[in-house]
C-alpha cells in the first residue's frame, strides 16, 4: 500500500479532508515530498516551528543528548541536565518582571504539550486559592483534553464531549464590560494575551492593565496563555512583554519546543510549591520535560536569542502588509508575526488557500475566525521568501 493509503487507514482521522500533504523532508521554511515538490511552511506547523524545520542548533543539541540518555525517571526525582538548564534560561527570560505581589515568576513545571500545561495550571489555581471558578473567553482553544475543553468559548466543540468540567464562565477578549464578572469566587481567568483561534484579535494596553488590576483586586490568578504567542512570535519573547502587564502564571508550548513536543506552566515558588503536600506530589507526568525535547527546547531559545530573531520580526511583518494587497482582502491583523487576513466568506478563503497549496505556499484559517487566512511563518524566513510566498497568495486571490 502507498503511504496516503496507509494514512487514511490505519492513523486516526479528525476530519474527512485531511491535507495528505506527504512529507519526506523539512528544513527552514521548506517541507518536501516525495517527489521533490516544494511547499513553503507559512504556519510553522500551526505556531510550532518559530526557528524554522531542524535548525542545526537544535538538531545538534538532540543528536548530543541522544547520547547521553532518555527518559529514566517520572518528572521531578532525577536531576536531568537539560530540564535544569532549560528551567533557568526560562527563568531569566522573566527576571525583569514581577507579579503584583512582588514574586518572580522562578518555578517550571515542564509538560509534554500546552494542553497538559493548561491542566496544570487549572489544577494550581484551585489548589492554591481553594476556589473552583474558572474564567476564560469566547472563541478561546487552549487545548481539547477535558480540562483544556471546558474552557472552550465554542460550543460547537464541547456539546458532544459533556459534561464537562462545572463552574466555568467566559468573558469577551478585549472587552472591559465584562470584567465584573471576576469576583472573590473567580480562582484564575485564563486568557491568550493575543486572542489566537477568534482570528487573532490584539487587546488594548488598557485592557490588560484593567484586568491584571481586577485580578489583583479579588485574589484571582491571572494566567496567560502564551503557547501561540512565546518564544517570539509576536516581536518580544514573551507577547506580554510589550504590554507591561505580569501574569501570576505563564503558560508555553508550541514554539518552545523548535520541533519537538514540549510545554510548561510558570509561577512563583510560592505559587507552584502547593503541589508538594495535602496531596504529595500534586500534579505528576511520566514524560514531562523529556530530555531530549528539553534539549531542543533550551536550544532553540538560545537560537532565538543569539540570531536575535525577535528584533527582525517587525520588519517582515510590515514586508507581508505591504505586499499583500488585493481588492478581496478585507482587513489584516496583527502582532508580529501572527497574522490574520480576511477576507469575504469561508469560500473565498478556501479557494485562494487551496490554489496556495496547489503552487508551493501552505496557509490555513483559524478555528473561530473561518474568513482569516492564518499566516505565521518560521521567525527565520527570509525578505525574498516572503516576497515570494506573497506573489503566489496575491496571484491565487485572482478570479
Amino acid at each position: 500500500m502507498q503511504q496516503r493509503q496507509l494514512f487514511l487507514s490505519h492513523l486516526a482521522q479528525t476530519s474527512d479532508f485531511p491535507l495528505c500533504i506527504e512529507v519526506e523532508k523539512a528544513e527552514g521554511v521548506w517541507l518536501y515530498g516525495p517527489d521533490g515538490q516544494a511547499y513553503m511552511d507559512l504556519i510553522a506547523g500551526i505556531g510550532v516551528s518559530n526557528v524554522g524545520h531542524r535548525h542545526p542548533k537544535v538538531v545538534a543539541a538532540i543528536h548530543a543528548q541522544v547520547d547521553r540518555y532518555l527518559h529514566t525517571m517520572v518528572y521531578g526525582e532525577y536531576v536531568q541536565s537539560p530540564q535544569v538548564l532549560l528551567a533557568e534560561a526560562l527563568v531569566g527570560t522573566l527576571a525583569a518582571w514581577r507579579t503584583p505581589s512582588g514574586h518572580a515568576i522562578d518555578n517550571v513545571y515542564l509538560t509534554n504539550s500546552g494542553a497538559e500545561a493548561v491542566e496544570g495550571a487549572m489544577k494550581l489555581a484551585k489548589r492554591y486559592t481553594g476556589r473552583t471558578e474558572i474564567l476564560s473567553c469566547f472563541n478561546a482553544y487552549h487545548g481539547s483534553t477535558q480540562g483544556a475543553l471546558s474552557l472552550a468559548g465554542a460550543e460547537f466543540f464541547k456539546r458532544p464531549f459533556r459534561p464537562l468540567l462545572p463552574d466555568i464562565g467566559h468573558l469577551r477578549h478585549g472587552q472591559p464590560d465584562d470584567l465584573g464578572r471576576i469576583t472573590n469566587k473567580t480562582a484564575a481567568v485564563i486568557i491568550e494575551v493575543i486572542a489566537g483561534e477568534a482570528g487573532v484579535r490584539v487587546p488594548a494596553q488598557a485592557y490588560l492593565q484593567a484586568l491584571r488590576e481586577r485580578c489583583t483586586e479579588t485574589g484571582t490568578l491571572l494566567i496567560f496563555d502564551e503557547i501561540q504567542t512565546g518564544f517570539g512570535r509576536t516581536g518580544t519573547f514573551w507577547a506580554f512583554e510589550d504590554y507591561g502587564v505580569v501574569p501570576d502564571v505563564l503558560l508555553a508550548a508550541k514554539g518552545m519546543g523548535g520541533g519537538m513536543p514540549i510545554g510548561a506552566f510558570m509561577a512563583p515558588q510560592a505559587l507552584m510549591q502547593v503541589f508538594k503536600n495535602n496531596p504529595i506530589l500534586g500534579h505528576i507526568t511520566t514524560f514531562g520535560g523529556h530530555p531530549v525535547s528539553a534539549a531542543a527546547s533550551l536550544a532553540a531559545l538560545q537560537v532565538i536569542r543569539d540570531e536575535r530573531l525577535c528584533e527582525t520580526v517587525a520588519a517582515k511583518a510590515e514586508l507581508f502588509r505591504s505586499l499583500l494587497v488585493h481588492p478581496a482582502i478585507r482587513e489584516i491583523r496583527h502582532k508580529g508575526l501572527m497574522m490574520a487576513v480576511e477576507f469575504s466568506d469561508f469560500d473565498t478563503l478556501k479557494r485562494i488557500i487551496d490554489r496556495g497549496i496547489a503552487n508551493g505556499v501552505i496557509t490555513d484559517w483559524f478555528l473561530f475566525c473561518d474568513n482569516s487566512m492564518r499566516i505565521a511563518p518560521p521567525l527565520t524566513i527570509t525578505e525574498e521568501e516572503i516576497r515570494e510566498a506573497c506573489g503566489v497568495l496575491v496571484r491565487g486571490m485572482e478570479g
